[in-house]
């Protein structure tokens, strides 16, 4: 896949990107480069390779999926000027 000046300036139009023509012509060949290398990579066999989050081998931290209240309800409503059984007080706003 090739990139021409025409396209280069259509996607900086739909980017809102302002390009100058030497920009255009500048980033053409650089698009180009990335394509080609790109095109290089769909050429490698990854047949039986499992896919990794690093190069070396490690396992997720993972904590356990509980709800609680992270035992901190008392300090939360501590400086709460109206609180009861761990909830805030607020006067009725709808009626």
């Amino acid at each position: 896949m090739s990139v021409d000046i025409s396209t280069v300036k259509r996607v900086a139009h739909l980017a809102r990107i302002a390009v100058t023509e030497d920009d255009a012509a500048r980033m053409t060949g650089q698009l180009n480069t990335i394509l080609g290398f790109v095109e290089q990579l769909n050429e490698v066999n990854v047949d039986g390779v499992e896919p990794m989050t690093s190069v070396t081998p490690m396992a997720m931290k993972k904590r356990p999926d509980v709800v609680d209240d992270g035992e901190k309800a008392a300090d939360i409503v501590a400086n709460a000027p109206i609180h009861e059984e761990n909830f805030f007080v607020v006067p009725k706003v709808v009626e």
